[in-house]
């Protein structure tokens, strides 16, 4: 069977532990080439992680006749303009969440890559872990009943030392799209098109409360599913440190499911047989059962749900919750 070379662009912090050495650890794929615009972070990082290629050019990395596919690791600013260029080349896309800063640019990304004939994946790999799979069949299962609401809290507690001259990328929104809110609630919204199918409508409302950056720093949203199902969230990242909450809530006609997005690695399941948790441990690199995925879509044309498509409805979400035209 064929072996994947991939490619990174923008070898970063998430690439160091999260994804990039399961691209050498899955059956049939390899990490060949990685490009970083400092030269020596890239030459240290392709030094460190066994890679043979390294570049300061992206072009150069894209056009590699080794690279059979590419994984764009950077900003979300930077999203569509290389996935435009990997789709030139023929080649494979896989792209970090959020896929991109707004839903207008995802539908260039989608029309560039089903022109070019190549599959678009977008790094929404919650939906291939054991912990959320588990949560997938429970709701499936019907355990739930008929599931009635979701809701959705996550409050943290601003970072420590913000400066607004040099603030991290993430606060930026040339870079990321908008605030806190487009890095983390987009892999909470992800999971609720995952369980649930696409949200029919939503609407927001967003404010800067602290002052602390340019971007929302508060979002609470209301949104309803095609199936009936209703949701609510509420995204605060300037609460205070005793009120830090990550709970996502899920309540049907005979029970309901608890569980955090980005810490704890428990699932509660109360039902009127009582309550059970499953503990189920995250992967060493998170991404590994999703890039596993992705392989075997490549080699043997196997299914796989965290594709572009999927990426773009919820980007259209979270632009609407934010009060942003789809169409910018």
């Amino acid at each position: 069977m064929k072996t994947i070379r991939w490619g990174i662009i923008g070898c970063g912090n998430v690439t160091e532990v999260k994804s990039g050495p399961a691209f050498s650890k899955v059956p049939n794929s390899r990490l060949v080439a990685v490009m970083r615009r400092d030269a020596a972070k890239c030459e240290e990082y392709a030094r460190r992680h066994h890679v043979p290629k390294w570049y300061t050019d992206a072009d150069a990395l894209i056009n590699d006749p080794e690279v059979d596919a590419v994984y764009i690791a950077t900003p979300p600013g930077s999203h569509a303009e290389y996935t435009l260029k990997v789709a030139a080349a023929g080649k494979p896309v896989y792209v970090e969440k959020p896929m991109a800063t707004t839903y207008a640019e995802c539908q260039q990304m989608i029309t560039a890559c089903e022109q070019a004939q190549v599959p678009l994946f977008v790094a929404y790999y919650r939906r291939s872990q054991p912990f959320y799979r588990k949560i997938k069949e429970l709701i499936d299962s019907r355990i739930l009943g008929d599931i009635r609401f979701v809701t959705i809290s996550l409050y943290q507690p601003p970072q420590a030392n913000l400066q607004k001259e040099n603030l991290p990328w993430r606060l930026q929104p040339g870079l990321a799209g908008g605030g806190l809110f487009f890095d983390l609630a987009s892999h909470q919204l992800d999971l609720m098109d995952y369980f649930f199918g696409p949200i029919a409508s939503a609407q927001g409302q967003i404010a800067n409360q602290a002052g602390l950056y340019e971007v929302e720093d508060i979002v609470t949203a209301n949104f309803r599913f095609d199936s009936g199902v209703l949701g609510s969230g509420v995204w605060c990242f300037t609460s205070a440190e005793n009120a830090r909450t990550d709970c996502t809530e899920i309540v049907g006609s005979v029970g309901r499911i608890r569980y955090a997005t980005f810490g704890d690695d428990t699932i509660v399941l109360e039902t009127q047989a009582g309550r059970q948790e499953f503990k189920i441990p995250y992967p060493q690199h998170v991404q590994q059962p999703f890039i596993e995925q992705m392989v075997g879509a490549l080699t043997s044309q196997e299914k796989i749900s965290g594709n572009g498509a999927a990426a773009a409805r919820t980007a259209k979400v979270m632009d609407t919750i934010v009060g942003r035209s789809c169409d910018r």
